[in-house]
């Protein structure tokens, strides 16, 4: 018997709507999840929302399960909460988070779900997206004990990394954003905060999560000689430009990249994609992390939620999606 769900598509840039999605077996080696909760990236899903992402990246960019494709009609996400119904006994009732869109209910290998740690709530566990983004560029940046480390932009990311960082020991870390609301937000992570033109200088290091080109250069001025700009913002299809006159050759300064879509080079050989998201769900337990979490909506309310999220008009980091049992019908 085909049995029928319900995802959210991006009909055409700036409209979303939901849509009917059969669902067929599983099969055996597949699972079964009804879905509990998904979480919108505000950043990434966003700009595709808008219809931002450039013609030459549309492969790069691709989600594991997406449907359809840019600018649209496309179904999107990547942040899924759920519980496995059907499938595998070892996982049969299990708590699971998926890389797959804003859908009721789905069918995918059970090699695409990640068990859920018992000290992770469901709620949570959404982020497990955004923290393993922050784990790999961590692995890329490889801090040292006792650096001194800005973060510069106080979106989910780098929120996440700056909330890592504060583990390390005898590091002194900053939240750096233009927007001081978000000092609430730092001090609920453990971390100081600073607004741009206030921010401490003489750093080792510097994340730069802001996507803005303003971000990134106040990035390379607070360096100290031979220090590194990590650079995690995508800029879909924006061209920004960089002061790589004045000081920067005399300083020696770097950035460098952090892609997430691959396990860093430092690590390549011994860890895998599986060990990076199984890492993450384990620090989630940390309930600190329950600050990057800034909104909430039923699924029925993606559609008009949205379009606020991409203009700016609903304020969020991560925004949480709730689906309810009558979100789920057979």
């Amino acid at each position: 018997m085909q049995r029928t769900a319900r995802a959210f598509w991006l009909r055409s840039p700036g409209h979303g709507e939901i849509r009917p999605a059969p669902l067929n077996g599983p099969a055996a080696g597949e699972v079964l999840v009804r879905t509990r909760y998904s979480g919108v990236s505000r950043g990434t899903e966003t700009l595709v929302f808008r219809g931002g992402v450039p013609e030459s990246q549309h492969a790069t960019m691709r989600a594991p399960f997406q449907d359809g494709d840019f600018p649209g009609p496309v179904k999107y996400g990547y942040l899924n909460v759920g519980r496995v119904e059907e499938g595998p006994p070892e996982l049969l009732g299990r708590t699971v988070f998926s890389l797959y869109p804003h859908q009721t209910r789905f069918v995918v290998p059970a090699s695409a779900v990640t068990p859920v740690p018992d000290t992770v709530p469901a709620h949570r566990a959404v982020l497990a997206g955004t923290v393993e983004t922050a784990v790999n560029a961590l692995w890329d940046a490889a801090p040292m004990i006792g650096d001194r480390i800005a973060v510069v932009g106080a979106g989910m990311v780098g929120c996440s990394v700056a909330a890592l960082l504060n583990r390390y020991p005898g590091v002194r870390v900053q939240l750096v954003d233009a927007d001081p609301e978000k000092a609430g937000i730092a001090e609920a992570l453990g971390v100081d905060f600073a607004l741009p033109e206030k921010a401490a200088d003489g750093l080792d290091l510097v994340v730069h999560a802001s996507a803005t080109e303003a971000g990134l250069a106040r990035s390379l001025e607070l360096l100290d000689p031979d220090g590194t700009v990590l650079e995690m913002s995508w800029y879909g299809d924006r061209r920004i430009s960089l002061p790589l006159g004045e000081a920067f050759h005399s300083r020696r300064l770097v950035v460098r990249s952090s892609q997430v879509g691959a396990v860093s080079p430092a690590r390549r050989s011994r860890r895998t994609y599986a060990d990076r998201l199984a890492l993450s769900l384990d620090l989630l337990a940390d309930p600190a992390f329950d600050a990057l979490i800034t909104g909430e909506c039923a699924f029925d309310e993606l559609p008009a939620v949205m379009p606020r999220l991409a203009s700016g008009d609903l304020p969020a980091l991560c925004h949480r999606v709730r689906y309810d049992d009558a979100e789920n019908p057979v």
